[in-house]
């Protein structure tokens, strides 16, 4: 992307070597910007091994840092946040999701940069309701910000917003269930795909979500970068699935069994409540599973993509694909217990080589995953 002048623009990506945002950096390399990478200290970078960027290790609750990473770039990605449903303290969220927010604003409006693109969540807006997918416009009720992760995320927004209502040339976007490749924390999105391959998800909960494939929403970020209305908020999502059927999608590509008990979450949730605390406050260890997934599975998860689709252009993969995709990369990268990956191996469904170049929507090999849904047309993804 180049100026008048013909040479191209600087850009920053806060978070870069996270699984977003390294895929960010990933999507603006391929369109031709120069990338700006900040890195949290202490925070393996693998993600960008091979990448022409120039790294920064900073911390974005550094005021000074910001303004000198900010320094000489046209537009800033602030993707950097505490994701995840646990802390031992929980003030790191505020700290870093709202804290390092507003240091961004202040930094970028300093340094007069032409646009912020801030990452936000579909946590923030409402969840479907009435058979009516959720949508920008969705207001959210306030019960249904579960854990400090879902309350920073918004409560950053209404600064970024407030900043933008007084000139600041900011666009956000929500993504909403992203998979893929990288993954390498991973994130509480990838760790629902890694407990299954690992056999540790015996039985499901009736609820839904929006799988999308982390290079489609990183894509994405670029094109609001460039085509996205100041102010304006943006869905990045796919397919809506409910829990059965993605664990099912799973199953099938890659020859595991599927779970066919379904449980209650409000039948669940005390006992998930009694052992966080024991585990959290007792033993002084992150919860093997925190009470906050469960209480989201309380809602339906389902978001229509229109928005993004028609204003910026925005495509996605079929979620089948995403999944699968995924799931290869979680059993070649040692997240699947060896006795898991045999039986993967066995089974032959997943297919010896998926395609993992960033921009590939194809695995090579298949057969099963060739023969995957289109992805859903404008006008959102379809109501299942």
């Amino acid at each position: 992307m180049a100026d008048a002048s013909g040479k191209t623009e600087s850009v920053l990506v806060t978070g870069a070597s996270g699984f977003i945002g390294s895929a960010v950096v990933r999507a603006l390399l391929d369109a031709g910007y120069r990338v700006r990478a900040l890195c949290e200290p202490g925070r393996p970078d693998d993600n960008l091994a091979g990448l022409a960027v120039e790294r920064i290790v900073g911390d974005i609750r550094d005021p000074a840092t910001l303004d000198r990473a900010v320094e000489g770039t046209a537009i800033v990605f602030h993707l950097a946040a505490v994701y995840k449903f646990w802390a031992a303290d929980p003030e790191l969220f505020y700290d870093v999701n709202v804290g390092g927010a507003l240091n961004v604003v202040r930094a970028v409006e300093r340094a007069g940069c032409e646009r912020l693109v801030y990452t936000s969540t579909v946590g923030t807006i409402g969840v479907a309701d009435h058979g009516h997918l959720a949508t920008e416009t969705t207001l959210v009720h306030f019960e249904h910000l579960f854990g400090h992760y879902k309350r920073s995320k918004y409560l950053a927004e209404h600064e970024v917003l407030r900043a933008g209502a007084a000139g600041l040339p900011v666009v956000l976007v929500h993504p909403t269930f992203p998979v893929g490749e990288r993954d390498n924390a991973p994130t509480p999105t990838g760790r629902t795909i890694v407990e299954f391959l690992n056999g540790r998800i015996p039985a499901y909960v009736d609820t839904a979500l929006n799988v999308a494939h982390v290079d489609d929403v990183a894509r994405g970020h670029v094109l609001a970068a460039q085509r996205g209305a100041p102010g304006r908020s943006y869905i990045l999502g796919g397919d809506n699935m409910s829990l059965r059927e993605m664990l099912s999608t799973l199953a099938e590509v890659c020859g595991l069994p599927a779970p066919r008990v379904r449980v209650s979450p409000r039948v669940v949730l005390p006992i998930v409540r009694s052992t966080e605390w024991v585990q959290s406050s007792v033993l002084h260890r992150e919860p093997t599973l925190p009470s906050e997934p469960v209480r989201m599975a309380t809602t339906r998860m389902e978001y229509d993509t229109t928005r993004a689709r028609t204003e910026l252009g925005y495509t996605s993969m079929p979620a089948r694909v995403a999944l699968a995709r995924a799931a290869r990369w979680f059993v070649d990268n040692g997240f699947v217990k060896n006795a898991q990956v045999e039986r993967i191996r066995a089974a032959g469904k997943l297919g010896p080589a998926i395609d993992l170049r960033a921009g590939s929507a194809q695995p090579v090999d298949t057969v099963d995953i060739a023969h995957a849904a289109p992805a859903p047309a404008p006008g959102g993804a379809e109501h299942r």
